[in-house]
């Protein structure tokens, strides 16, 4: 994993964490404006590290619904 991705998802990981500790997707959207407004690299694998994780999150839920046991 390269230095862009690395940090890009540790962004992402705190920032859908305190998302979903305040209740305010907003934080999401800024913390990729604050980004994107400097490297427009880094917004990219940020909000791709953000789908990535989202869909994680999804997937996760899926196979416990699925079984719970597991």
């Amino acid at each position: 994993m390269s230095l862009l991705d690395t940090l890009a998802d540790e962004l992402a990981q705190k920032a859908l964490a305190l998302a979903e500790k305040t209740d305010d997707e907003e934080v999401v959207k800024r913390v990729g404006e604050v980004i994107g407004a400097s490297s427009t690299t880094m917004e990219e694998a940020y909000l791709t590290a953000i789908r990535i994780r989202r869909a994680e999150g999804r997937a996760l839920a899926l196979l416990k619904e699925l079984d719970p046991d597991g």
